[in-house]
């Protein structure tokens, strides 16, 4: 049993509901997909909540972009991206701050492990974004009309099973190619060892699929739940508001879940 978070950005009312309800399962093992950075007012907070509870983290476009540089970000996002590098660099504990960076640096692209469905081994692939370029390229549900010989592609680079985040709009693609939200599902997906399937968690940050609950899965049994949650959106939407750096839409978009 384990859960599944993905683009945190920084809220921290957001991440300690998930943490919350994750101890309230029973759940020891967390896999983050990365974004733990970015759009949000609480970068300290959440990376060191993120190292501390988490067994595995994977690098996300805004968590390279703190590190190394924003790549094609709108102006919103390489402004945020900027102010929590700047508030990073102020920590003034030389070992604390050593802590953060070196997390940072050392995330890995990609993680990969096995699971047993009904009798077979199964491959399991963690990544950001998408399976052949795990930190950048979104994976949308139009993308099985408007680029299925796309979705054809990402699918080669799949053996079994891929986690994915990036695009905040949780659900499951499979081969076909098709795409089904958690409703359509019945909030589970089984995995079938013969049934290859991309599995976008959500986002536990900023949500942006209208539904403004804060949004993670976990795998038991296998068989993956899709959980959402309401969080204090108020209060973090506040701070945002209260940061001049930060833009005012990444708050209003919280409120509206978009």
């Amino acid at each position: 049993m384990f859960a599944i978070i993905s683009d945190i950005h920084s809220n921290i009312e957001a991440l300690n509901t998930v943490l919350e309800d994750i101890e309230n399962r029973g759940i020891k093992k967390i896999i983050c997909l990365g974004d733990v950075l970015g759009y949000g007012p609480y970068p300290f907070e959440c990376l060191d909540l993120i190292i501390e509870k988490t067994d595995t983290c994977i690098m996300g476009n805004h968590d390279y972009a703190v590190l190394y540089e924003p790549t094609n970000f709108n102006y919103g996002a390489e402004l945020a991206a900027y102010w929590t590098r700047e508030q990073l660099c102020t920590e003034k504990e030389v070992k604390l701050a050593e802590k953060r960076w070196s997390f940072l640096a050392g995330l890995p692209m990609r993680y990969s492990f096995g699971l047993e469905a009904e009798g077979q081994k199964i491959n399991v692939d963690m990544v950001h974004a998408s399976p052949r370029r795990p930190i950048n390229e979104y994976v949308f549900p139009d993308d099985i009309f408007t680029s299925p010989a796309k979705v054809t592609s990402l699918f080669d680079n799949v053996k079994n099973i891929c986690f994915i985040g990036h695009t905040h709009l949780p659900g499951v693609f499979l081969e076909d190619p098709d795409f089904y939200t958690p409703d359509e599902l019945g909030d589970y997906y089984p995995i079938e060892p013969e049934e290859k399937a991309i599995i976008n968690v959500g986002s536990v940050g900023q949500p942006r699929d209208r539904d403004k609950r804060a949004s993670y899965a976990y795998v038991q049994d296998n068989k993956v739940y899709f959980v959402r949650l309401e969080y204090d959106i108020a209060n973090i939407s506040e701070k945002i508001y209260s940061i001049p750096m930060l833009d005012n839409f990444e708050a209003d978009r919280l409120i509206e879940g978009r």
